[in-house]
């Protein structure tokens, strides 16, 4: 039972932090730029399908920043077709994502799964590498620390230099940011070019840890960063840019575990787009119903004190 309950929160764990980088994307977009990108499914596919096709090509170390430029460009144009072709943001994410699907089937040589277990990947450089350590049996985890303590970390300090603080400031208020001789247009072309490149990070170091790559792989992946997103800030509040970033990280890690359980119950793999629309759900009504209560304690608090007097 035990060695079971550690599986699965190993396993939640692994999934969790890699997915955590899509999360910690949205998070620079969605709640420092105001911007909701919807091109993130097709975005997370396209660094998977780079990352595998340049580590099937011999070169697992490059895929990471090859998936991440490929990022950049999904970002790019995203960006530009909503600060320079007047199209709004929700449609030109869904724009994206749409193209994207058939530049993934063409980079993937016209097929829609690519098998990567004879293919030398981060991973398992990272396992040969630990072979005689202690931490052997974890590599997979190692690297998704890594990466992710290094994205936090970079947000961290991005968010807080004279750009960073020009993105969040259009976030809040692009008016004043015009008025500030700031170029809203150039802050949310920066911001959604490095949220993207996180998002096909998240996408290629997932492909490369199940060593496979459907052209499928970031189906819901907006969903599913959305709710750990808003899980991350329940738990975690307001603060810190840091503070704010790792809930984003934890939000990912208990979506993950919730996920992972669901999976252990035999639950018909159709079911699990709906568990995460309830989880969604929940996250998002949950602070709602909260505020309503709080209220309802305060109304009623006033009227027996009334009462009493």
């Amino acid at each position: 039972m035990l060695s079971t309950i550690l599986g699965l929160g190993s396993t939640a764990l692994e999934l969790g932090l890699i997915s955590s980088l899509t999360v910690l994307a949205l998070f620079l977009s969605y709640s420092m730029l105001n911007v909701c990108d919807l091109s993130t499914d097709g975005c997370f596919t396209l660094g998977a399908v780079v990352g595998a096709v340049v580590a099937i090509s011999g070169h697992p170390f490059l895929s990471i920043p090859a998936a991440m430029g490929a990022g950049v460009l999904s970002g790019l144009v995203t960006s530009l077709l909503q600060t320079k072709m007047g199209i709004d943001s929700l449609l030109s994410g869904i724009i994206v994502n749409t193209g994207l699907y058939s530049v993934n089937i063409a980079l993937m040589g016209g097929a829609s799964l690519l098998n990567m277990n004879k293919t030398d990947t981060v991973f398992t450089k990272l396992k040969s590498l630990l072979s005689s350590t202690p931490l052997s049996s974890a590599y997979r985890l190692v690297v998704a620390i890594f990466f992710v303590a290094l994205v936090v970390a970079f947000l961290s300090f991005f968010l807080r230099t004279r750009l960073g603080l020009s993105i969040r400031a259009t976030g809040d208020n692009p008016d004043m940011v015009k008025s500030s001789s700031i170029n809203p247009a150039f802050t949310t072309i920066v911001g959604l070019c490095i949220s993207s490149s996180f998002t096909a990070l998240s996408g290629c170091l997932l492909a490369q840890s199940q060593k496979s790559v459907n052209v499928t792989i970031g189906s819901g992946m907006v969903t599913i960063a959305l709710a750990s997103l808003l899980i991350g800030r329940a738990f975690m509040g307001k603060g810190s840019i840091l503070k704010r970033a790792v809930g984003a990280v934890v939000g990912a890690f208990i979506f993950r575990l919730v996920y992972t359980v669901a999976l252990r119950f035999n639950l018909p793999a159709y079911m699990l787009k709906l568990i995460s629309s309830v989880i969604v759900i929940i996250a998002i009504s949950g602070p709602y119903f909260k505020k309503r209560k709080d209220d309802w304690v305060r109304i009623h608090g006033k009227k027996k004190e009334g009462a009493n007097a």
